[in-house]
């Protein structure tokens, strides 16, 4: 299995194929408050231009399940990504509602616990791969900060065989590569890192990014 690559907080068509012909496998829109937020109306008129292969996920914070299954369905994602302590029902009820091949991901921040956090997370069978970010005081994601990716390294990267786990949090393309090497992940995920501003991707920036982490994932 190759690298999973995604490339979030897209506002635009022009972004959001950008990431596509540079080869990501998903791209990410954000439906929370954010520089980078936008409506389901919106990705409707972005996703059928869009590779039937790439992954269209919609990035949610404390969203009830009407909320998500009305933006799913209007948008056209292929999954979700879950930025709150969601109850286990709610990702239950996503895949019984969507199917199993609709991909949902789970956000952990890393601090202290965060090993014993995601054990209870894969208690869960609806949970595909856990989404690993930092935190700030004000942001829940899309901080531009990266965590203790060598403390990381020793406790929740561990496992090889353990769940699938996505980097995220203050990659770019000068330190991706440093970030797959030590973390090993099975996915990398960057929003800030290839934006030229707030919700404008730097095409230069998103293909660096993309390249060089296929060079490393490899």
């Amino acid at each position: 299995m190759s690298l999973w690559i995604k490339i979030c907080g897209n506002t635009s068509l022009a972004d959001a194929l950008l990431a596509a012909d540079a080869g990501a496998d998903a791209v990410g829109f954000v439906f929370a408050p954010s520089p980078r937020r936008v409506t389901a109306e919106q990705v409707a008129a972005i996703v059928p231009h869009l590779p039937a292969e790439l992954e269209k996920v919609g990035v949610f914070v404390d969203a009830a399940f009407e909320e998500i299954e009305s933006t799913v369905v209007t948008s056209g994602l292929t999954g979700v990504q879950l930025h709150f302590n969601a109850s286990p029902a709610l990702a239950s009820r996503l895949r019984q509602h969507f199917g199993s091949q609709f991909h949902i991901l789970r956000v952990l921040h890393f601090e202290p616990g965060a090993a014993e956090a995601a054990s209870d997370i894969l208690k869960h069978p609806s949970i595909d791969a856990i989404l690993v970010d930092s935190r700030t005081a004000s942001a829940v994601g899309g901080t531009g900060r990266s965590f203790d990716w060598l403390a990381a390294s020793m406790t929740l990267f561990q496992n090889p065989k353990g769940p699938k786990l996505v980097a995220a949090g203050g990659l770019n393309p000068e330190n991706v590569a440093q970030a797959i090497a030590t973390l090993r992940p099975w996915g990398v995920d960057v929003v800030s890192g290839v934006e030229a501003a707030p919700g404008r991707k730097d095409p230069e920036k998103v293909r660096a990014f993309i390249a060089r982490s296929r060079k490393v994932g490899a």
